[in-house]
């Protein structure tokens, strides 16, 4: 998620926190040039000092700390527990109390054991899948794997391991004898290049023998190729992993940037790379796609989806690898790449269907961050919606665009054009500068508190929309989903505790109510002689609703809630282990409107209710969940056959989701129509959000939701009603 790390710069309490903790570093002096050792010993000592005294919420080094940050470290060296054996979970296990007092006294022996067990098995780890691989598998035996790898205990002995690997490798081999014999067998296929179907020329057919073999000779230069990128890895990437292990317990978004790291997060900042346009995180079960950047490649191709967990990465028309095990920084090398090169992602989507993603790598361009509006004619009454991606804005030069000045200016385009209501579609907005969603709330609001904002141990500070204009008054509905976060959040919930509006989407947000802020560790040291420190991304302050509530955890709850397929997925910050609990403040002062929308909102229920494409959706969430304990796979070639033709048969019914059509037209504004006379790329990318728009069912109901919020008097004439009974009230205060 968007870290809201601009106001911070700006915000004395937080500058305040950096003086103390110069103050305090001062005395973090080198000598001489150090060693790898004292550099790491270094880092451990700056980090807690840092993390006690800047944390929002710092917490005890103690054993049961220790606990917590051992369990997360080994899982992170081993996720699929194909290294360690029981014997070396014994031996580390003595230190699974003692991790705070070796923070405190600098010990780095419990790393240096972890860190040399770990190459050891890697290296008898090569030895064991080249000897099984050398030779055909046998797939015809009734036996079963388990991938779920968190409950999966570690293997006994080094021979326990070997059956474990050869399970693991005849799963990978029977997985690609059947893409293979997919392809044989002339079923239709995505063409690499276009990614559109066509009929795949048949071949000549090769025996079941010759696909073992080819899959197996694939499986070992999948690995070869995977352990080959890990052993470019250093010591120092190792560590920067076990100090992440340390310093995530504080809270998932507080995290350590090696120098090699911090330089990779500046680039994702700037939003300007060459790639596929996704955004990825760890997951138990993978590396799960958290975001398609809008206008990227990934969101045109419309093939991979927020949800899909990623199995391999094929460059061109090279064999995929698998990335079973692999850091998320070293599959994002992978899969980012110079424009006009392919990548083939093999994914397994929520259903539990395996898919090749064909994805040609482009330049993410910026233009899609920004707002964008569209009119569409409902019933005889013309609508407007603006789409906002991310709430954006450049501090360095405020002339630049920004999301607020944006919003407004296709306000007013939306009001030159008479619209009778607003949709603000927030979906996948990750969040972005707090000032800007601040004054954005204005453009809806008489002026008043939006968000407060709460340091550690500090009073809260509410800030407010000081602009008592409102640019638009009518009705107005926003849209959520589980990927809105951090300011989209902010927003929603100021116009849902203003009774502005109606919120709609996923049973609620993402649930982020915290602001973070990177300190670069070199200016805490003098006369540095260890070289670049890196940099802490940590947690400062949470943001709370102007009623008092926090978003954190609970994230805004829906005024109307739309089924989804990931009702049931751990997609929030609520899923997150060490996220910050959620608590409550006192309510700032505020007026809401005098209007209920209860009538509306029992309409759309009911609506949504005898809808039987949502009714599908609801189904489809429900099977998905009831497969997610599903973690048992068979071995033998015959009954994993007939385990996908089950699964391809149960997904069928739910491609019906696909085809629906609101029967809507979605227009471009006058001054755009101009442009694309012009750009074939804006018609092109405009063309397909309309494309979107028409099959989309939620935006479908949010229209309806909109039309009879103009059969009720909602806009202006109770924003003026709604004024004076604030003035009222603002003058009993002023007297008591």
């Amino acid at each position: 998620m968007k870290n809201i790390v601009e106001f911070m710069k700006r915000n004395y309490r937080v500058l305040l926190v950096v003086g103390i903790l110069a103050a305090g570093l001062w005395s973090f002096m080198p000598s001489k040039t150090s060693s790898g050792d004292e550099k790491d010993k270094m880092l451990l000592e700056l980090l807690s000092f840092v993390l006690e005294k800047g944390h929002f919420s710092p917490i005890e080094l103690n054993d049961d700390f220790s606990k917590k940050a051992y369990a997360s470290y080994i899982e992170s060296l081993d996720p699929t527990k194909r290294y360690f054996i029981q014997s070396d979970i014994n031996e580390f296990q003595k230190y699974e109390t003692s991790i705070d007092d070796m923070i405190r006294s600098k010990d780095l022996s419990f790393f240096d054991l972890t860190y040399k067990r770990l190459m050891q098995r890697m290296k008898e780890s090569k030895e064991i899948y080249s000897s099984i691989l050398s030779k055909p598998l046998n797939l015809n035996d009734d036996e079963t794997i388990s991938v779920d790898y968190e409950k999966l205990p570690y293997a006994a002995s080094k021979g326990d391991l070997t059956t474990r690997w050869r399970k693991q490798l005849e799963f990978a081999v029977l997985s690609d004898i059947t893409d293979k014999e997919d392809i044989q067998n002339g079923i239709d296929k995505l063409d690499a290049e276009t990614t559109e179907k066509k009929e795949v020329v048949k071949a000549e057919p090769k025996t079941f023998e010759q696909l073992e073999e080819k899959a197996r000779k694939t499986t070992e230069s999948n690995l070869n190729n995977n352990f080959s990128f890990i052993a470019e890895l250093t010591r120092e990437d190792w560590f920067s992993i076990y100090i992440n292990a340390i310093v995530t317990q504080y809270d998932p978004h507080t995290y350590y940037f090696s120098p090699e790291d911090k330089e990779k997060f500046d680039v994702s900042m700037s939003g300007k790379f060459e790639g596929i346009g996704a955004r990825l995180q760890k997951k138990n079960e993978g590396i799960e796609v958290s975001e398609l950047i809008s206008g990227g490649p990934a969101w045109r191709g419309k093939l991979l989806e927020q949800g899909d967990i990623i199995i391999k990465v094929g460059q061109g028309n090279e064999e995929p690898i698998d990335i079973a095990g692999m850091r998320l920084d070293d599959v994002i090398k992978k899969i980012k790449g110079p424009k006009g090169t392919l990548v083939k992602l093999t994914v397994k989507k929520v259903d539990g269907s395996v898919k090749v993603v064909p994805i040609m790598r482009d330049e993410v361009e910026t233009e899609e961050t920004f707002a964008k509006s569209t009119v569409v004619n409902k019933d005889g009454k013309l609508f407007g919606i603006i789409y906002l991606p991310k709430f954006y804005i450049t501090f360095e030069n405020k002339a630049n665009r920004d999301a607020f000045k944006d919003v407004a200016q296709e306000i007013e385009r939306l009001k030159a054009l008479n619209v009778q209501g607003i949709v603000m579609d927030l979906r996948d907005n990750g969040g972005g500068s707090l000032e800007t969603v601040v004054k954005m709330t204005g453009l809806f609001i008489d002026k008043g508190p939006v968000v407060q904002v709460k340091p550690a141990g500090g009073k809260a500070q509410v800030l407010p929309d000081t602009d008592s204009k409102v640019q638009w008054d009518g009705p107005l509905v926003v849209m959520i989903n589980n990927y809105s976060a951090s300011a989209s959040e902010i927003f929603a919930a100021a116009i849902q505790d203003y009774k502005r509006g109606i919120v709609i989407g996923s049973k609620q947000s993402y649930g982020k109510g915290t602001v973070q802020n990177v300190f670069e560790l070199n200016e805490f040291v003098r006369g540095n002689q260890y070289g670049d420190l890196g940099a802490l991304k940590t947690t400062t302050q949470k943001f709370y609703r102007i009623n008092g509530g926090s978003t954190q955890l609970e994230g805004v709850k829906s005024d109307i809630v739309m089924p989804d397929r990931f009702s049931f997925m751990e997609t929030g910050e609520k899923d997150e282990k060490s996220a910050l609990p959620w608590d409550k403040i006192e309510p700032a002062i505020y007026t809401p409107l005098n209007v209920s929308f209860d009538k509306v909102i029992a309409k759309s229920k009911n609506r949504i209710a005898t809808n039987e494409n949502f009714s599908l959706i609801s189904e489809n969430a429900k099977w998905i969940n009831d497969r997610k304990e599903d973690n048992t796979i068979s071995l033998n070639y015959a009954s994993y056959r007939k385990e996908l033709s089950d699964i391809e048969a149960q997904t069928k019914k739910f491609k019906a989701i696909e085809k629906f059509k609101n029967n809507l037209t979605f227009t471009s504004l006058p001054y755009e129509l101009e442009l694309m006379a012009k750009d074939e790329l804006l018609k092109e990318k405009r063309d397909r959000w309309h494309a979107e728009l028409v099959k989309d069912v939620y935006m479908t109901e949010t229209l309806n939701v909109l039309f009879d919020l103009t059969l009720k008097e909602v806009s202006a004439t109770t924003l003026e009603k709604t004024k004076k009974t604030k003035k009222t009230k603002e003058k009993k205060l002023a007297s008591k």
